[in-house]
This record gives C-alpha cells, structure tokens and sequence, in this order.
C-alpha cells in the first residue's frame, strides 16, 4: 500500500455535499493497469470496480459511461441508445479536459463541466460498488443507489 493520506478530491467534496456516504481505498497505481489491478490490490473482483469512461458523439459532445471493470462498452449500441451517429472515447487529453480529471483517476463526481451520464443497468443491481474518487491510485466504495440518487444517469444495457 505505502500511501496514508486520503485526497480531498471534487469527486469527495460533491459526495460530501449530497451526503453520500462511501470508504476510502488508497491502493499503489499502475500505469495502463485499469480496473484488473485495482480490484486485485483491494481484493474485490473487476466486476464490481467500476470504469469512468470520457466519450464523446459525432459532433464531440461529450459524455459519461459507467462501466463493469470487467466488460466493455458496445459504442454501437449505446449510440442507437442515444440517437447519436457515432460514439468513440476522447483522447486522454480531451477526456482531462471535459472531466478536470486526469485519466486513470476520473470520477464521474464533480466534473469540471455537467454532462450526460450513461450508467450500465446491471450496475444498479449490486450491493456496493467501487469507483474512481478522483485520483490516481484512489477508489471509493458506495452503493450504486447514491451513485444514481447524485448523478441522475440513464441506465443503459450496453455491455459487451
């Protein structure tokens, strides 16, 4: 482990706001590790640890995607879900730029601008997740009814 010291992330002063309450899980980042390291270093399987995905349609606007760790998103059927021609992920610079957040430690809490949040329904089934909080190396855990009571997202079914 070797880190101590929680950040004060946007991420958790949001949560803070609404009065959320979630756990705090430090755990040492790897780089291009994802979610298999996280949930390895805290113990927990991927499908619980969940992505924070930076997307954006056809005429670049963006957009959050909630992921299991251990599935992918069909960019295709979330565009059909949406309306929208085409979906891609930004690039890791446009992604820093939309959530304020650097890639590999994004939240989909307190972003730098509002956008729509598009959250996999299979999420809001289990008892307690785990996400990013803002940092890299910095998961917390809560569960997916306040993750949906703050973030308002649509529940899609786009796993692959």
């Amino acid at each position: 482990m070797g880190k101590t010291r929680t950040p004060v992330t946007q991420a958790i002063r949001t949560l803070r706001e609404h009065g959320v309450a979630f756990t705090e899980h430090l755990y040492d980042y790897e780089d291009k590790g994802g979610t298999r390291v996280s949930a390895r270093e805290l113990g927990v399987d991927e499908h619980v640890v969940i992505k924070t995905l930076i997307m954006h349609d056809e005429n670049r606007k963006p957009l959050i995607v909630l992921m299991h760790g251990d599935k992918e998103v069909s960019t295709r059927n979330l565009a059909r879900r949406i309306g929208a021609k085409h979906i891609e992920p930004c690039d890791p610079a446009t992604a820093d730029r939309h959530s304020g957040y650097q890639v590999g430690g994004t939240s989909p809490f307190g972003t730098r601008h509002p956008m729509p949040v598009y959250m996999e329904a299979g999420i809001a089934t289990l008892e307690r997740i785990y996400i990013n909080g803002g940092k890299r190396g910095f998961l917390i855990g809560i569960n997916p009814q306040d993750v949906i009571r703050v973030l308002s997202p649509t529940l899609v079914e786009i796993a692959v």
